[in-house]
């Protein structure tokens, strides 16, 4: 294969502009909605699995916490269909972009950080510095709270983004040896084309996890701040 390792990493373009707004949007168009009074089997699932996802989600949190659980659904489901889709060959992911991360990672650690400052000012701000603290070193451990407060969005989003990259480019190099050895080496072929088919269903249960691991996080700064 000639293409580039990175091609499946550029952002797209349709007439020299961008398509990652259109290919963003895609994913919420794919969730199926019924509407009639007895759903089928498939909307049945998928609303059991809303709600499993939810009730586990927001069983810590208190009323004000359980206000945002519209909001961390729906980010779990755009992570979830949206790193599904990037499977599909010849797909762009989007959530292997860092800035989209961070578009998504931002906002939400800002308004949990924001709603812990508003409602519980003295708690938010004696997170900066563990009780009992030496006092010559309040200066340091205050840095450094202020510090590893402010970087945890960043860690949201590099840590989703390194996951759904790596995987993509494994499957990518992998795939490429499948296509390489297949006229020279027939056993060894089918050998690295079943490492392929594994490789591509654990990367299926990453794209599922991740996006629960990144939902879960952003749950668990709001319940630090409610």
């Amino acid at each position: 294969m000639n293409e580039n390792l990175f091609a499946s990493f550029i952002t797209p373009t349709i007439l020299g502009l961008p398509a990652a707004v259109l290919i963003t949007l895609l994913p919420p168009l794919l969730i199926p909605t019924s509407k009639y009074l007895i759903n089928n089997r498939l909307i049945t699932t998928q609303q059991w699995l809303i709600q499993l996802t939810s009730k586990q989600m927001m069983t810590m949190h208190n009323t004000k916490g359980r206000s945002w659980s519209l909001m961390l659904m729906s980010l779990i489901i755009f992570i979830a269909t949206t790193n599904l889709l990037g499977l599909l060959p010849h797909s762009f992911t989007p959530t292997t972009q860092l800035s989209m991360n961070l578009a998504m990672a931002i906002p939400l650690w800002a308004g949990a950080v924001t709603t812990g400052f508003r409602s519980k000012t003295k708690n938010a701000l004696a997170h900066l510095l563990p009780q009992g603290t030496p006092t010559p070193l309040i200066p340091m451990l205050v840095i450094i709270e202020t510090i590893s407060l402010l970087i945890q969005p960043m860690a949201l989003a590099v840590r989703l983004t390194a996951n759904i990259t790596a995987g993509h480019l494994l499957m990518h190099l992998i795939g490429s040896a499948t296509l390489a050895m297949s006229t020279t080496n027939l056993p060894s072929t089918l050998i690295i084309f079943t490492a392929l088919i594994l490789l591509t269903v654990l990367e299926v249960a990453v794209a599922l996890i991740q996006a629960y691991v990144f939902t879960l996080l952003v749950s668990l700064y709001l319940h630090e701040n409610t």
